[in-house]
């Protein structure tokens, strides 16, 4: 289910969206703001505030399948990385509203899922869902820079 969710929330989606306003609805707009409008809506803004909720209310999940911790011992900072995930999450979703976001929550996420991503990379014994997190952050994380080095 994880897997599924992230392909949806940062390919499926963002990529439909960007072609139904293009194509379909003959937008004005470049494509490379359509880019990050809808990577930052799906990608930061959908991904971040499910994931936030999750952190939130099931801090075990990613502790133990997502970073590889074990124990109570974690899950008080993985409440407070879904806090800051949640309200990143809210101001992506945000941004579809008001388009003066999407640069800011651009390079907030880039710099977070560059980070995030590496920092999975460089964990050994990675699971399947770490695997997932890693290529999905640092995919994320390109194609954000694509569009902030762009605009």
């Amino acid at each position: 289910m994880y897997l599924v969710t992230i392909v949806l929330l940062m390919l499926v989606f963002p990529a439909t969206f960007i072609g139904v306003e293009h194509f379909y609805l003959h937008s004005a707009a470049p494509l490379i703001l359509l880019l990050g409008k809808w990577f930052v809506f799906w990608g930061v803004g959908v991904r971040l505030l499910l994931a936030g909720l999750r952190q939130l209310f099931q801090p075990r999940f990613t502790a133990e399948e997502v970073l590889g911790i074990r124990g109570a011992e974690a899950l008080l900072l993985v409440q407070e990385l879904g806090a800051a995930n949640l309200a990143t999450g809210l101001v992506g979703i945000a941004s579809v509203a008001r388009p003066g976001f999407v640069l800011p929550v651009a390079i907030i996420a880039a710099v977070f899922y560059g980070i995030a991503g590496i920092r999975h990379a460089m964990a050994d014994g990675r699971t399947g869902n770490q695997n997932v997190a890693m290529v999905s952050d640092l995919f994320m994380s390109l194609i954000l820079a694509v569009y902030i080095a762009f605009v």
